[in-house]
């Protein structure tokens, strides 16, 4: 049994592709209870198999799950304690850096209940840190990722967007954390198509965090967000007008640098495609796999040894995500 709190854009992707994967119940539930009830309907009359169903409850009825995805807005270390002391696995899908950091913090916790606690599993952080883990296979050996995000899910994400450019970035540099002011460090960003080049900044995300926890040989780890001139000059300020219902085509781009045949290597892998998909994509597949066994108990980030990343990567490209690689990257 799985359950899933948030029946938002990236609950209601997480719920669909557990569905299209034969999960037979998934249990919904949302602060707005009307949200998971109108998400049970449209779902469940969507189902193909008669034995399909999802059923929205209260969210003490998610003790009685084996695996739960938070879908819902930051903060989920205080939920995912009660969830795992109950003696249930937890996906949390959170890229707030506070909140992260929070859940890292429960690995004794986790190990205790016997259960795992997958953190950062969406498209950034979680396919980012997948996706460097795959490059890395193409080395001797990798000591710098870079990680560069454009585009948000729901309005949530979209207002978290907005706070992390007005926070401090992180990033890990020579064996320290380095602190800068995010909306500093503008850097040229080329996407997959049709996003294309696009300025990015620094910004206070978990990508530096959760990667150098699950790949610690890494010398240099950073994360920069796409920006205009006024998400910069109101970052520090109330969001002007709401944020969209849903953010548009998004896109992630990961470089990997390093050495091969004795000589300085770079790897440049990126997607385009709605960030609520691919989150719900990354979420649903890490579940799945979760309930098969295939996580150790404890915290886990995608990317770490003892993480499935080849089958997550399978995973999310047999549903229909598209990877592009930038030719020609070697370095003299």
């Amino acid at each position: 049994m799985i359950g899933v709190i948030g029946a938002g854009l990236v609950g209601a992707q997480v719920v669909e592709s557990l569905m299209s994967h034969g999960q037979v119940q998934v249990f919904v539930n949302d602060s707005n209870a009307a949200a998971a009830s109108r998400l049970a309907v449209k779902l469940s009359v969507r189902g193909t198999a008669a034995t399909t169903k999802v059923v929205a409850v209260s969210a003490t009825a998610m003790f009685d799950t084996n695996v739960v995805v938070l879908a819902c807005p930051a903060p989920h270390a205080k939920a995912a304690r009660k969830l795992l002391e109950a003696g249930v696995s937890v996906v949390s899908c959170s890229d707030d850096l506070d909140d992260t950091l929070a859940l890292l913090d429960l690995d004794a916790v986790a190990r205790q209940a016997r259960q795992t606690l997958v953190v950062g599993a969406a498209m950034s952080p979680g396919l980012s840190g997948v996706i460097v883990r795959t490059i890395a296979e193409r080395f001797d050996e990798i000591d710098e990722a870079h990680i560069a995000v454009h585009g948000t899910a729901g309005p949530a994400c979209a207002q978290q967007h907005h706070r992390a450019l007005a926070g401090q970035s992180i990033g890990w540099h020579d064996g320290d954390w380095l602190r800068r002011p995010a909306g500093s460090g503008r850097e040229l960003c080329w996407f997959p198509d049709p996003v294309g080049p696009r300025d990015c900044y620094r910004a206070e995300l978990a990508d530096p965090a959760l990667i150098h926890h699950g790949i610690p040989q890494l010398l240099r780890v950073t994360v920069r967000v796409s920006a205009n001139r006024r998400d910069r000059m109101t970052a520090r300020l109330p969001m002007l007008t709401p944020p969209h219902a849903e953010g548009g085509v998004g896109a992630l781009r990961v470089e990997v640098r390093g050495w091969r045949d004795g000589m300085r290597h770079l790897e440049v892998v990126g997607i385009a495609d709605r960030v609520a998909h691919v989150a719900g994509l990354v979420a649903a597949a890490t579940a799945r796999r979760v309930t098969t066994g295939e996580f150790a108990s404890g915290v886990r980030v995608l990317g770490d040894d003892d993480s499935p990343n080849e089958g997550l990567l399978r995973d999310v490209i047999a549903d229909g995500l598209q990877l592009h690689e930038f030719v020609g990257s070697a370095l003299g």
